[in-house]
């Protein structure tokens, strides 16, 4: 039987509190990094949990906006975006560096990362913040994106995620928070919906279409009230077929 590979990862770093008991459970975490959420003094405790755990560190910059968590978009000029971006990244990368770790990725947070899906300009100024700090950091972005696009066509490396605990709509977006339909709750669907995008590079839409997608790392969300249960559950069962956390 063919080992495969598949990559965890949750955003951490938001109020949740979790993080001590995800850890163990991930090969990957992005960190909030003031944008939405996140203090000097919270990167500092997770880059370090991050270290005694194996797990690779990645930045979770958003629109700086923390009265609405990151989830509205701003209007900002393409100047101040790029300088925001910035800012939150090289904060976390120097307490990565403090602590002697290595920071792995960048992944856009809420309104930011919805919004570089599909539009240009905001992907771009994206793409150019990565590039500006270092363009050996990977770029966690959905498949068939304009965000891996515009990254691809610029030199800096797409892990193409996918979302463990979400429901997709027929063009691989997700499906608005704002519908019941929304999440993923139940362990044994996510587990379905993981295998499927693993094994046969699938995804089953909310219109109950399969749609093909690529991934390379799975996103299970934190905030999710038993994210904890659907992690345990994932590496219990994903382990049983072949399927290495990794």
């Amino acid at each position: 039987m063919v080992r495969l590979k598949i990559d965890i990862n949750a955003d951490v770093g938001e109020g949740i509190g979790n993080e001590a008991d995800l850890f163990p459970l991930l090969s990957s975490c992005n960190i909030a990094c003031g944008g939405h959420a996140g203090d000097l003094k919270l990167m500092n405790h997770l880059v370090k949990l991050a270290l005694a755990n194996t797990v690779k560190i990645g930045a979770h910059p958003s629109f700086p906006d923390k009265k609405n968590f990151g989830r509205s978009v701003l209007k900002m000029t393409d100047s101040e975006l790029f300088k925001s971006l910035r800012h939150q990244i090289l904060l976390l990368k120097k307490v990565a560096n403090q602590n002697r770790a290595i920071l792995n990725h960048i992944k856009p947070h809420g309104a930011l990362y919805n919004l570089a899906l599909v539009d240009t300009q905001t992907a771009k100024i994206i793409v150019e913040v990565v590039n500006s700090i270092d363009n050996s950091l990977k770029l966690y972005a959905p498949f068939k994106s304009m965000l891996s696009q515009v990254a691809n066509e610029n030199g800096v490396k797409v892990i193409f995620e996918a979302f463990a605990d979400r429901n997709y709509n027929d063009d691989l977006t997700l499906v608005s928070r704002q519908n019941q339909d929304a999440l993923i709750i139940n362990k044994e669907a996510v587990l379905e919906q993981v295998k499927n995008m693993i094994l046969n590079q699938k995804v089953m839409t909310i219109n109950g279409n399969e749609i093909d997608i690529i991934t390379d790392t799975i996103c299970v969300h934190s905030d999710t009230h038993n994210a904890l249960q659907i992690v345990k559950y994932l590496h219990e069962n994903l382990s049983r077929i072949g399927i290495q956390i990794d």
